[in-house]
């Protein structure tokens, strides 16, 4: 059974849109404030992303990100050129990108047979469209979150329009010297509530 795991650099707001540079994503219009986790990005941070990406993994991705990735990765050594790519789009059909796998269609369907397979875990960056479909339909099974020390208040946000009511699980966090937090959580079942 594969399990899908959420790797997203968010804000202290919970805002993730275009953390790596000011063209990244511009979308909404007049977002500017593109590359916000540049001035936090350490060797601290650098070798928490270098153990995460250290074990198997494929990667599932929103068109959008895989355009940004392909523009950059099949120039660079990674472990992500051996990676298989899951696309969910239905604009994109083929790319030389080696192992990239285009899923069209009914997207939720394709991405609940591909969970059921024996293969290593999917890994979802940016894609902050795929992630909404993920969320509304409770495929997410673990976030790995780096919290920035710095609020944005517009912008696409990590837990948007897809938001399901969910509890999670804590299983690992630490602080890095420049005020990031790392937090992974787990699903964990329904929210309960109480009162005092």
């Amino acid at each position: 059974m594969g399990k899908i795991i959420v790797l997203s650099f968010i804000t202290f707001d919970g805002v993730m849109q275009a953390p790596g540079g000011p063209e990244e994503d511009t979308s909404g219009g007049s977002f500017k404030y593109g590359g916000w986790t540049v001035p936090y990005f350490d060797d601290f941070l650098g070798k928490t992303m270098e153990e995460q990406m250290s074990r198997p993994f494929d990667l599932l991705l929103g068109r959008k990100t895989f355009e940004i990735f392909a523009s950059y990765w099949p120039h660079q050594e990674s472990p992500i050129n051996e990676a298989t790519k899951y696309v969910g789009s239905n604009t994109l059909t083929k790319h030389e990108w080696n192992k990239s796998v285009f899923l069209n269609g009914d997207v939720v369907e394709k991405i609940k047979r591909l969970k059921q397979q024996d293969g290593p875990e999917l890994q979802v960056h940016g894609s902050s469209n795929l992630i909404q479909t993920l969320l509304e339909h409770d495929l997410v099974d673990e976030f790995w979150l780096k919290i920035f020390p710095v609020t944005l208040g517009v912008g696409k946000r990590l837990f948007d329009t897809g938001t399901i009511p969910a509890s999670y699980t804590l299983v690992e966090s630490k602080s890095l010297p420049s005020g990031v937090i790392i937090a992974n959580f787990k699903r964990a079942g329904e929210v309960k509530t109480g009162s005092f």
